[in-house]
């Protein structure tokens, strides 16, 4: 995966995930002690007793292959001027997962796990570790509201080729290729008209400066209902319910759901679920 930055006290700090955990750049957060060497810095850092002890303990919790024993020896020095250890020593020689090197032109630093890193972030000030955690947060809310919303838009997805299949065996199972197509769009502007009170060319007509089609700007509520009709409206093609029929039913189970929908916090409802996973 690509790096990703976000800006700190006029900062770009770099991040990235590393195993489905965040690993931020302690190279960029050093430079807000040291620009010119920011390696320097974090070397520094990793001389102290302090540290070392911090980032075993993180290891120990968080890595089954950390080599405990092979610590003591490498650390036995610590504190002194002639110990150093560098986070490509503490990988190789300690089996560590909390400390990442990266080479490249645009990618190259020295990483660590969001807790090493705001640990990190403490020792070079005060200041500058707050306003990375609350940036940070503040993205991981942006990142959880951008997942939500990618979440329901798949789920309309998948509701969508239900309702196609629906389509296909119970209403024109005779028609020619080019005939299906037809239907199949007349049956999704159906739900437009159900919920958006106009077709996707209608939509177009209004809008032609907009890029994608009339769901791409809908909001969480609105894709929750559609992927609800998406359903309700194949069981009906099923029981053979007319479509003009199927239209006011259709309209009025979204008007319904709507108005539950915007008397609660849609945001919880994927929280919710990821609890009962």
């Amino acid at each position: 995966m690509s790096n990703k930055e976000i800006t700190v006290k006029g900062l770009n700090v770099k991040y990235k995930k590393v195993d489905q955990s965040d690993y931020i750049s302690l190279t960029d957060i050093a430079k807000f002690k040291n620009p010119t060497d920011p390696r320097f810095t974090v070397y520094t850092w990793l001389r102290s007793k302090e540290t070392l002890r911090f980032l075993a303990v993180w290891e120990e919790l968080n890595n089954p292959d950390f080599n405990r024993v092979e610590f003591d020896t490498v650390t036995k020095d610590a504190g002194t001027n002639a110990f150093m250890i560098t986070p490509s020593q503490w990988i190789q020689k300690l089996n560590g997962i909390g400390l990442t090197v990266s080479a490249g032109k645009y990618n190259s630093g020295i990483y660590a796990h969001q807790d090493i890193a705001f640990e990190f972030a403490s020792w070079v000030s005060a200041e500058f570790k707050l306003y990375l955690i609350k940036e940070f947060q503040r993205l991981k809310i942006s990142e959880q509201k951008e997942l939500e919303w990618t979440s329901k838009r798949e789920l309309a997805k998948v509701n969508y080729r239900i309702h196609t299949d629906a389509i296909k065996e119970n209403i024109v199972p005779t028609l020619t290729e080019e005939q299906l197509k037809y239907v199949y769009a007349d049956e999704a502007d159906l739900l437009n008209v159900a919920l958006f009170g106009k077709t996707a060319g209608e939509w177009r007509k209004e809008n032609p400066t907009l890029k994608g089609n009339i769901r791409d700007y809908a909001t969480v509520e609105q894709l929750l209902v559609i992927a609800n009709m998406e359903s309700y409206n194949a069981i009906l093609i099923e029981q053979g319910v007319s479509q003009a029929e199927r239209l006011q039913r259709l309209n009025d189970m979204a008007r319904s759901q709507l108005r539950v929908l915007q008397q609660i916090d849609t945001s919880r409802l994927l929280d919710f679920g990821d609890k009962k996973n």
